[in-house]
């Protein structure tokens, strides 16, 4: 998947700048962070311009966060799913989401795997759109510009001794990143748990459903 967006990003470079701002922003739908690596290497190369580069992967990334906040959104809609948002089921979620609303929603950038259902449960208990998509600008403006940065660094460092190597070696940092983020994902579930999160305090709601 990689190597595809890697050659589709580049094959594009001799299209149009809007050709090419679309198929970054597709491919922060499909892969975020995979995508901001990808480009930032492909700007060392001078294949991709950085203000190109980096509007494109901006405005991907936000516009997928509130695409995530609206998913969320009309799933409070439908009939069936509406009644959990004030329900005793949901309440402990619900309130713990809205005390630290701001800090969860910027925490999910950098915590891979939380932020699919950190934006949608926003999104499915209405809370402000204009706090999170200012939070989510400000989580992505630094996130990204630092991901970006890192790839565009290692890219002109190696692109004279590693080659096409130095791609497996952006591979292997994908990967380190992925687990990385999976241990802080657990970590951040537990704590939650902590916080009396955790799903016992749902069993009774449960129970009351049936």
């Amino acid at each position: 998947m990689s190597l595809f967006l890697s050659n589709l990003i580049g094959g594009g470079a001799e299209g149009s700048v809007a050709l090419l701002a679309f198929i970054i922003i597709l491919g922060t739908f499909l892969l975020e962070d995979t995508t901001t690596v990808i480009v930032g290497m492909l700007a060392a190369d001078g294949i991709l311009g950085i203000p190109l580069a980096l509007s494109s992967l901006y405005a991907g990334i936000v516009l997928g966060d509130i695409g995530l906040y609206f998913l969320g959104y009309l799933a409070s809609t439908n009939s069936r799913l509406a009644r959990y948002v004030d329900h005793d089921f949901i309440a402990p979620f619900r309130a713990w989401l809205e005390s630290r609303f701001v800090l969860t929603v910027f925490s999910a950038r950098f915590i891979p795997g939380s932020r699919l259902p950190t934006y949608t449960a926003s999104g499915f208990f209405r809370s402000p759109l204009s706090t999170f998509i200012l939070t989510a600008i400000l989580a992505t403006s630094i996130w990204t510009t630092f991901l970006f940065t890192v790839s565009y660094w290692f890219g002109n460092l190696t692109a004279g001794w590693l080659g096409h190597a130095r791609w497996g070696i952006a591979g292997a940092f994908l990967i380190a990143l992925f687990f990385i983020g999976r241990h802080n994902l657990l970590a951040y579930r537990a704590k939650k748990e902590e916080l009396g999160i955790g799903a016992e305090h749902f069993e009774p709601a449960i129970d009351r459903l049936q």
